[in-house]
């Protein structure tokens, strides 16, 4: 019988398969992706990695120099992001030609709502429109809500499909530790173990209101719901809108000059001004990041009088909030972030004071 299901597709190594595309003579060797592809400039990550480096543990995120340590014959490959998102384009553009509502979450994901009497079969067809459309491979979990497709396709990868329902929830998840969970991640697991709460199972055996008591009236009971495997089951279409923009930059070398610093900042206010323009939307909250040697991170934000994407407003006020910061240790990292308005914004005649 027919009934709604909720499928999450995930691409495979979708940057990495991008690029694969490009230099198919690379297929089959270690690859990563990130910054500008030296992997000896320091203080940039890696996008991706393949599979084959993924063996010789490169992971997303890591340090490119750490990356050629473990994995000396790797090819280093700059990133390109108007690339990815063009790809993403294409993938979406071929999930909705099946009868399926599609919410994008990202260049390489996306949840999708139908219904059928056999997930499984659907799920195929997903696949293959997307291989056939773009030639990328892609995993997808079949749930009764986001939360296990989510999960369901992480078991499915790579390219297969993986069904997690109210079914066999307690059978495939109740021993897995609590950050296994969708939402959940190690702080929250090693706080939740130290309640003795160690399991999926533990947490959903757990009370909401002592959850509640500790990790607070909405977090708590959240997290004793994902535990039974439930989450949310609509799929929306409405196109994404940013809620906002912001430009950061990590230096070769730590700043340790003031003035440096104000131009560095000034630069990144003026990038994120001329993004919002060509955006067509209004700053109305402007934040600056501040990363101290060796890895300690401040922000400090103010509201805007007006909303405004001028750039000099927006750098006066980048400049402004970087006044409040003591500068009395080197910077290896900066950036400037900013909130929009909403796209419709109609300005008000009183003005906000700032924060």
């Amino acid at each position: 019988m027919a009934r709604s299901w909720i499928l999450h597709v995930d691409l495979d190594q979708f940057i990495a398969a991008v690029e694969l595309l490009r230099r198919p003579e690379l297929r089959g060797r270690p690859v990563v992706v990130g910054g500008s592809g030296d992997p000896t400039q320091p203080r940039t990550v890696a996008a991706t990695a393949t599979y084959e480096a993924r063996e010789h543990g490169v992971r997303s995120g890591m340090p490119l120099r750490t990356a050629l340590r473990r994995c000396p014959d790797a090819v280093f490959l700059p990133s390109d992001p108007p690339a990815y998102e063009a790809a993403s384009e294409r993938v979406m553009a071929a999930l909705r030609e099946l009868p399926v509502l599609v919410e994008v979450w990202g260049w390489d994901e996306a949840f999708v709502g139908a219904t059928a009497d056999d997930p499984e079969a659907l799920a195929a067809d997903l696949r293959r429109v997307v291989l056939d459309r773009t030639m990328l491979s892609c995993s997808v979990g079949i749930g009764d809500n986001k939360h296990q497709a989510k999960l369901a396709s992480a078991f499915a990868k790579p390219a297969g499909i993986y069904r997690l329902t109210g079914e066999n929830w307690a059978e495939v998840m109740n021993d897995r530790p609590t950050d296994a969970l969708w939402g959940i991640g190690a702080r929250t697991a090693k706080k939740l173990a130290g309640l003795g709460l160690r399991t999926v199972a533990d947490l959903a055996a757990a009370d909401p209101a002592a959850l509640a008591r500790v990790f607070g009236p909405v977090n708590g009971p959240w997290y004793h719901y994902l535990a039974l495997g439930r989450g949310e089951a609509e799929v929306v279409t409405t196109p994404w809108v940013a809620r906002g923009h912001s430009c950061e930059t990590t230096f070769p070398r730590d700043l340790n000059d003031r003035d440096a610093i104000a131009g560095q900042v000034a630069d990144l206010a003026g990038q994120v001004a001329r993004d919002a323009v060509a955006a067509g939307r209004l700053c109305a909250r402007v934040t600056v990041k501040v990363r101290f040697a060796p890895f300690l991170t401040r922000t400090r934000q103010a509201t805007l009088a007006a909303p405004t994407a001028d750039p000099g407003a927006l750098t006066e006020a980048a400049l402004a909030v970087l006044g409040r910061f003591e500068l009395d240790r080197p910077v290896r990292l900066l950036g400037v972030a900013v909130d929009y308005t909403a796209p419709d914004y109609t300005a008000p005649d009183q003005a906000v004071p700032e924060e």
